[in-house]
């Protein structure tokens, strides 16, 4: 039986503990590993594998021993409670094996899981579970999760209470990251949250998202936006310290300087603009970005970006000759200076 969308997304919440088993497959290995991490957390709960109520094996030790799977599925466990034979990095080469395990199943077997690859709709594996009555197969793909399964992760992780903000935040987050890095985004802002019943804000998500730009090189593109030259020297100085180069100093200004730009160019406005920019900002970071973007212009910070691609066109030029890093600060404190023009 082939399940998707809603159904789909019930079955990983609260998997059939009557069926035969399942076939999880997509190109997202990531994606497939966590769908079935849920599947089997579900299904078994705790100490599965201490109790040996789950049983692993590989694709090509199936291949090299077909009955070994129907026996897996038969034998009597040692503890009470579900079991779960799990095969993974399967194909179309251990069609023969899972369907015979999958004809010969009866209630009180172990489930069948299986993960693969991407598979074609004429696949062998995926007809098998796709014309089991009692089996499901369900296609993973690369879409970000939905507003109702990042509220199921929320829960699993404990975290009940979060501010519709950094909800919102969370679900952009979610189009920008893979699934293996929400997870451990979630289970931070848990734990961070322990003890305390007040509602997780954006800040708080903010601190527990994974960093996308040094610290010190966000300090510096900060004071290059809000025109405090002074400050530039003390914190190049730090960035060269920590074998920060000229280049990726660049890209990561003009970074900076495209995401204020598409903020200040929304029609809607820069608040409306920097809630849509990507990847999306968070907490403090998104209102001290949102008034550098409403201080500088739409205006300004063309010219802005004008001198950084010059900047760099010139750091990649072979006849270049000045020092880069020298270079590039001289463009950051022309920024500044910029900044504090009216």
């Amino acid at each position: 039986m082939k399940l998707t969308g809603a159904q789909a997304a019930r079955y990983f919440q609260d998997p059939d503990r009557s069926a035969s088993g399942a076939l999880l497959y997509g190109q997202d290995a990531m994606r497939v590993a966590v769908k079935r991490q849920d599947v089997l957390a579900a299904l078994l709960g705790p100490n599965a594998e201490e109790e040996m109520r789950l049983e692993r094996m590989t694709a090509a030790e199936l291949r090299k021993d077909p009955a070994r799977l129907v026996d897996a599925v038969k034998a009597t466990g040692f503890f009470p409670g579900a079991r779960a034979v799990f095969v993974e990095e399967a194909a179309d080469s251990v069609t023969k094996a899972v369907t015979a395990a999958l004809s010969e199943w009866q209630p009180g077997d172990a489930q069948i899981i299986v993960t693969a690859g991407g598979l074609a709709a004429r696949s062998t594996l995926r007809k098998a579970f796709e014309g089991a009555k009692t089996a499901f197969a369900i296609g993973i793909y690369d879409d970000p999760p939905s507003r109702a399964e990042i509220e199921a992760e929320l829960k699993k992780a404990g975290l009940t209470a979060i501010d519709p903000q950094a909800l919102q935040d969370l679900s952009a987050l979610a189009r920008e990251i893979d699934p293996g890095d929400l997870c451990q985004t979630i289970e931070k802002l848990a734990l961070y949250k322990l003890g305390d019943a007040t509602p997780a804000t954006s800040a708080e998500l903010e601190a527990c998202a994974p960093a996308t730009i040094e610290a010190a090189l966000d300090d510096v593109l900060h004071v290059v936006a809000e025109g405090r030259t002074g400050e530039i020297g003390p914190l190049m100085q730090k960035l060269t310290g920590q074998g920060t180069q000229a280049v990726g100093l660049c890209i990561g200004a003009t970074r900076h300087f495209r995401t204020l730009h598409a903020a200040a160019s929304d029609p809607g406005g820069a608040a409306s603009g920097i809630a849509r920019v990507r990847p999306p900002v968070f907490g403090p970071r998104r209102d001290r970005m949102l008034r550098q973007a409403q201080g500088w212009g739409r205006p300004k910070l063309e010219q802005a970006l004008t001198m950084l691609t010059d900047t760099d066109l010139q750091l990649r030029s072979a006849a270049q000759r000045a020092p880069q890093m020298a270079l590039v600060e001289r463009t950051l404190v022309r920024l500044a200076m910029l900044a504090s023009r009216r």
